[in-house]
């Protein structure tokens, strides 16, 4: 199945699309591609537009959406441009097309709302918002249709946003496989902070530490710390903008942290003084208590079991395991496969209910699967 035709799926079994008549997609890359695949698989007519020839006609190529064309009068607007033009492109979209909703999908909400009320541009209808999905690589080769199945789309409406409009806004979300969350542009901003901004920081500051680690050191990194620095690979040119962009709330969030971090170095300064193993015992659990709070699939809170099972590095084998799950009735939650560095064999981790852990284990023991581990939460 190509990336097409999975963004078929992503907002139900039916194919008839929310939104209706032409929408206008600005910005060619991959959210506004993925955005072009998702909508024309559910036969949207879909205009791209870009200030990139070369990206325009690759995201063309590719089948995200059409040429615009003088006579085109979408009733949606989606600008998919970089934070720093966000303001520029969305007021040029408003005046050019005044029966249009115009919303965008940068990660940064307040400053281009602000820049646009100080020239005093007429925001009826402009909506902003933001899906949370992405990848590390960008443009429109990297664009897909399911790109936003299952994410959270943030809409920043204000009192006086029509319905209809906020309407629209919501049913492309629901079009593209995403859930739609109201958020003031303030709360937007400050959430995504911190769990989007900061951590993207903190992935790259670990990871510039591996610069000029030893080859040796770097030789015995597992999945834990390739899992901790996965988004270092962003693009740097991106995320100049959305920090600056949301500067106020990324630095509040790391003076705390750079705190917490004082507070642990100088325990494990002096492990043996009175009260430093408590500090270091009380930051590991904050952080169980953390990623405890995080939901879990479809945004539940359900928590899973999980088991280990080694898998060797032969072809076939990940598909005979998901097959004599599938004949165990059991219900893969989640999956993170882990590869063992010198070794042919790897680890695959499976979340299931835990009401079936026990026969899932027996199960699979029984069709020749070694267990390396399981943890019952």
């Amino acid at each position: 199945m190509t990336s097409t035709d999975t963004s078929a799926v992503a907002g139900g079994d039916s194919l008839t699309p929310r939104v209706t008549g032409t929408v206008r997609v600005v910005g060619a890359g991959l959210l506004g591609a993925s955005v072009g695949h998702a909508l024309r698989a559910r036969g949207v007519d879909v205009v791209l537009e870009d200030a990139s020839p070369s990206q325009l006609r690759l995201a063309i190529d590719y089948g995200a959406g059409r040429a615009a064309t003088p006579d085109d009068q979408p009733t949606l607007i989606v600008v998919a441009v970089p934070p720093d033009v966000v303001a520029d492109v969305v007021e040029r979209e408003l005046r050019a097309f005044p029966g249009a909703v115009v919303t965008d999908v940068a990660s940064v909400k307040l400053e281009p709302l602000q820049e646009l009320r100080g020239r005093g541009v007429d925001l009826t209808h402009y909506i902003g918002s933001h899906p949370l999905a992405g990848r590390e690589r960008g443009g429109a080769i990297s664009a897909r249709g399911d790109l936003f199945i299952g994410s959270p789309w943030v809409v920043c409406r204000d009192g006086k946003t029509p319905a209809s409009d906020l309407a629209l806004v919501e049913a492309l979300a629901l079009d593209l496989g995403a859930t739609p969350i109201e958020m003031t542009p303030e709360d937007h901003d400050r959430s995504v902070a911190l769990v989007s901004h900061v951590p993207q920081l903190v992935a790259s500051l670990l990871a510039g530490r591996f610069t000029n680690a030893p080859d040796g050191s770097l030789r015995l990194a597992g999945q834990g710390v390739r899992d901790t620095t996965r988004i270092a690979a962003s693009a740097p040119e991106l995320w100049v903008q959305i920090l600056s962009a949301n500067a106020a709330p990324v630095v509040d969030i790391l003076d705390a942290l750079s705190r917490d971090l004082a507070a642990v170095a100088e325990a494990l300064r002096a492990p043996d003084a009175p009260g430093a193993r408590r500090e270091i015992a009380d930051t590991i659990r904050r952080g169980n208590e953390g990623v405890e709070r995080l939901p879990g699939k479809h945004g539940q809170n359900r928590r899973f079991a999980s088991l280990v099972v080694m898998v060797d590095d032969t072809a076939g084998q990940l598909g005979r395991l998901f097959g004599d799950l599938g004949a165990l009735a059991v219900n893969v939650e989640d999956f993170r496969l882990e590869h063992s560095p010198g070794a042919p064999f790897g680890l695959a981790e499976i979340a299931v209910a835990p009401s079936v852990l026990r026969d899932a284990i027996a199960g699979l023991e029984e069709r020749g699967w070694k267990i390396a581990s399981t943890t019952n939460d």
